[in-house]
């Protein structure tokens, strides 16, 4: 899992297939003090998450569409799993 922070949306009048009708966010990874941290990365979105948003993603095509519940999504590696409530140390 890795944690990012949603920095804005993707929309596309083409998709590949596993991707019709799902909503592509693009992430930047962050760490727990939300300071930017490596190249942001395009996801599938599986929680309603939005701009602004603190996420965990999972970036392993097998998990992937076990989460967004199609075994033969094999274009799709990586999702937006979970929106972060709170981050303590």
């Amino acid at each position: 899992m890795r944690l990012g922070k949603v920095i804005g949306t993707v929309v596309s009048s083409t998709a590949a297939k596993g991707y019709e009708s799902r909503k592509i966010l693009v992430v930047q990874p962050v760490d727990p003090k939300g300071i930017y941290n490596g190249t942001s990365f395009l996801a599938i979105d599986c929680v309603q998450a939005g701009v602004d948003d603190f996420v965990l993603t999972i970036e392993e095509g097998n998990s992937a569409r076990q989460i967004i519940g199609d075994p033969e999504a094999f274009t799709i590696k990586t999702v937006v799993a979970a929106i972060v409530d709170e981050i303590s140390s």
